[in-house]
């Protein structure tokens, strides 16, 4: 209402000099001039208000609009409104994006905000401390400054839901976990988290580990000779003894294994690659477990078939893939009663190498399938125990896996069975023509015969 009737004054008022221009044009004889003249002078009442405008805009200091005739006062009431609650929220913005810094900046972790090409656009305090970087390095890649293959490859093809574990050069025992959170339009968020203590703390207990079997070792030894000279003895003694010597032998080659298995752990812990690279046929290994696995008696056993044979090698360590893959095996053959059947698979993907391993045995609660490569995990406690398992054969697998930059994947249903399936990548894959004895194709490493 107080919008209409300024502009209702405005209108009078264009009505006003309108009409004294028509009667000075009468009273003159010339029309035209006269409303010229007017149309002119209500023009300049308009420029003169817009200038007037314009220099109160540009007068930032200004809290209070000037006084001003008809409905420019409409438009300057409103434009300090605006420009009230833009200062308000500027305000605001500031005092939020304060205490984002301020939090931030107390936060232990390294935080590093990352553009389209991986230019740092921000980053806090302790981004400095941790990754050595320097304010006056915003805006450069961040693979400039942080010199490592492994960084700048997790940056273009990282998995970003797994941490990487960095340590940066000259910096002495220093461990970080990085982690790359992508947000906003093709923005990521590079977080840094110092896992030093915990590095430690993992290597003392698999020092400890390590030493503790190592150690278990000897005493083991004299423990199975004895029991095994006993078993042997054919003295009356002997004979009351055999139910008891078999428990000892049992529990003592049950000891032998966890303690084989806790090294062989040790070692693949404290490795980052595999040692004494090789050219491994992978259908010559498979075969090679298969025939292990039904040799005590093929009758007792589910029936186990290879299926599926590329001419696949593998740039890896033979050793460490045959116990991989025997555990998988041995555990298939665990748990799918006789009549069952386990298929063994080797073939070649978009991603590299497929090895799988197949049962329609007891299968596996969905449940347990994320704990199952913990040490000593056991879905079924009562049926592992009776069947000499370690619970450390799953460990095992997920670090070789790890060992040849690969990983595994479990597929279960209780009562249907199970898959588990290792993926090799495609720089460690070659193919080989066991007829012609030489490789089809190279792989990105290591190079020799294949081995089973």
């Amino acid at each position: 209402m107080i919008v209409a009737g300024k502009w209702s004054k405005e209108a009078w008022r264009f009505l006003g000099i309108a009409g004294l221009a028509l009667v000075i044009g009468l009273a003159t004889g010339r029309m035209l001039l006269s409303l010229l003249v007017g149309s002119l002078l209500y023009a300049a009442i308009q420029l003169w208000n817009l200038r007037r405008l314009q220099r109160w805009l540009r007068s930032a200091g200004t809290l209070h609009p000037p006084d001003a005739p008809g409905v420019w006062e409409d438009v300057y009431t409103r434009v300090y409104e605006i420009q009230r609650r833009n200062r308000h929220q500027k305000r605001r913005l500031a005092s939020l994006l304060s205490q984002f810094r301020s939090a931030t900046d107390a936060m232990p972790d390294a935080i590093v905000v990352l553009g389209r090409d991986d230019e740092i656009k921000w980053m806090n305090s302790a981004a400095l401390r941790l990754l050595d970087l320097r304010p006056r390095d915003l805006g450069q890649p961040i693979v400039h400054l942080i010199r490592s293959p492994s960084v700048a490859q997790y940056l273009r093809h990282g998995r970003y839901e797994i941490p990487l574990l960095y340590a940066p050069p000259l910096e002495g025992d220093l461990r970080l976990s990085l982690r790359i959170i992508p947000y906003g339009t093709e923005q990521r968020l590079l977080v840094a988290e110092d896992v030093t203590a915990l590095h430690r703390l993992e290597r003392i207990r698999s020092d400890f580990v390590a030493n503790v079997s190592h150690e278990l070792r000897t005493p083991l030894t004299v423990l199975i000779g004895f029991i095994e000279n006993l078993q042997q003895d054919e003295s009356g003694c002997a004979q009351r003894w055999v139910r008891p010597l078999q428990l000892m032998e049992q529990q003592s080659a049950r000891m032998r294994r966890i303690v084989t298995d806790l090294l062989l752990l040790a070692r693949l812990e404290t490795t980052e690659s595999p040692d004494d690279t090789e050219m491994v046929d992978m259908p010559a290994l498979l075969r090679s477990i298969r025939e292990e696995a039904r040799a005590p008696d093929p009758a007792a056993v589910a029936e186990i078939e290879v299926d599926r044979e590329d001419p696949v090698s593998l740039s890896g360590n033979a050793q460490e893939l045959r116990s991989a893959l025997s555990n998988l095996v041995f555990n298939a053959v665990q748990y799918t009663p006789v009549g069952g059947q386990i298929r063994l698979r080797v073939y070649t993907c978009d991603k590299g190498a497929c090895v799988e391993i197949e049962d329609n045995g007891e299968g596996i609660a969905a449940q347990h399938i994320p704990r199952l490569t913990e040490r000593f995990y056991r879905a079924d406690v009562g049926r592992s125990r009776r069947s000499g398992g370690t619970g450390l054969g799953l460990a095992i697998v997920k670090h070789v896996m790890q060992h040849h930059k690969g990983r595994l994947e479990i597929e279960s249903e209780l009562g249907r069975g199970s898959l588990f399936r290792c993926v090799f990548p495609r720089e460690r894959v070659a193919l080989y023509d066991p007829r012609e004895e030489r490789l089809i194709g190279e792989a990105a490493s290591g190079a020799g015969a294949p081995s089973a």
